[in-house]
């Protein structure tokens, strides 16, 4: 059995962390960790400022600086180290702003599944950026984390008690067959949903929206080593990337598919589209180009020709980084249901463009290659292909589990 780690500064928090490591301990062990920055300890924290801060990689003296903002940068790197080397069956946290970002980064690092409770003065509003792609809870503290009272009781004990409860009653581990992964758009739905379909026999089918959390989801359970193979069907995100888009998932897309090694089969989902906000959201610059409401709140822009040989590069910069098997699929006759012969973004020069420049850049060798397939991304056919490719990467390695995916 691991611990329960109460994590906060207890120079400004000590009586508040102290509660929630008491109701904790009721029923699990608890490690406090302090996380003053200012280097004196604390008398009730289990673990002192001082022994985290020497886990940051230029030592205890890059923490504890003198300026606040910097010490607090450096104690969640330092935080982030000391927690890898720890049994953390669970973490909770307790802070403002300041607290909330020298927390969640260790809790970000822990894997999917591993209870994570934040209990924040800033949880109630936009919290992407502690979240990020990861599963942290965030609590709302209502009062500031300044003191015990009637409100702050009542909320610490929740936020105990649901930490308590996440650990106590785990979900059982279901392993009997290995997880995929796949990238998804509305766009790409009936091509992904009909891939799955024909692989949940054999396989996990973990399907993740392509709106840049999604992405990055995806690319953290690979980093876990929680995923068997990647189908990126759905590859959107770089063209918000490249062209400024509301849902990227930054330049470390693909990332940790080269990384890990895992086996790849890629396709150019819904390249064709950027994504902004209501109408009135788009920028001005590009008020004039091929705008599509997609719904009141999305409005979408058709990618150019030279826009497509950006993205075409960064994916072929990417996929030529990956240390594993790679099969990426050109779908000929369009990249999403938007591009199909008689639909708003049907665009020939552009796939064009995006298809010759993967073709031309991407460094193709036995275990890499780009394959064109004469099909929609929507087509049956084009299913077929994918599972094809896929059947195929795994065969190659000796994997067991391509049965049913040859079935469809």
């Amino acid at each position: 059995m691991g611990s329960a780690y109460v994590a906060g500064t207890f120079d400004t928090k000590g009586a508040e962390l102290d509660h929630v490591a008491e109701l904790i301990a009721h029923g699990h062990p608890v490690v406090t960790v302090d996380l003053s920055t200012t280097g004196e300890g604390s008398s009730s924290a289990v673990v002192q400022p001082a022994e985290v801060a020497a886990h940051h990689p230029d030592g205890a003296d890059a923490v504890f600086t003198g300026d606040r903002g910097t010490a607090v940068t450096a104690m969640a790197c330092a935080f982030a180290h000391f927690l890898r080397e720890r049994d953390v069956d669970g973490v909770i946290g307790l802070g403002g702003s300041g607290g909330t970002a020298l927390i969640t980064p260790a809790m970000r690092e822990l894997p999917v599944g591993v209870p994570k409770v934040m209990v924040s003065t800033v949880a109630s509003g936009d919290v992407s950026g502690y979240v990020d792609a990861t599963d942290i809870a965030m609590f709302p503290s209502v009062t500031d984390v300044a003191g015990l009272n009637r409100i702050s009781r009542r909320i610490l004990a929740n936020a105990a008690h649901a930490l308590l409860g996440a650990i106590s009653h785990p979900m059982p581990q279901v392993e009997d067959k290995p997880a995929v992964a796949l990238s998804m758009f509305g766009v790409t739905t009936p091509c992904v949903t009909a891939t799955a379909d024909a692989l949940a026999a054999e396989f996990d089918p973990l399907v993740f929206h392509a709106t840049g959390t999604g992405g990055r989801a995806m690319e953290k359970l690979v980093d876990d080593g929680l995923v068997r193979a990647v189908l990126d069907i759905t590859t959107t995100e770089v063209c918000d990337l490249i062209a400024g888009g509301v849902m990227s998932a930054g330049e470390q897309r693909l990332d940790a598919i080269a990384r890990a090694g895992v086996p790849y089969v890629g396709s150019c989902g819904a390249l064709d589209m950027v994504n902004f906000g209501a109408l009135e959201s788009v920028p001005q610059r590009y008020r004039d180009r091929n705008l599509y409401v997609h719904n009141p709140q999305v409005t979408l822009m058709r990618t150019t020709a030279q826009e497509c040989r950006e993205i075409g590069s960064f994916i072929a910069r990417k996929l030529n980084a990956c240390r594993g098997p790679v099969r990426f699929l050109l779908p000929t006759a369009g990249v999403s249901m938007l591009d199909a012969p008689g639909q708003p973004f049907h665009d020939p020069e552009a796939d064009a463009a995006l298809f010759d420049t993967i073709e031309r850049e991407v460094e193709q060798t036995e275990d890499r290659r780009v394959l064109r397939v004469g099909h929609n991304i929507n087509d049956e056919e084009f299913v077929t292909a994918l599972l094809a490719s896929f059947r195929e990467i795994l065969e190659e390695q000796g994997n067991p589990g391509t049965r049913e995916a040859s079935r469809h």
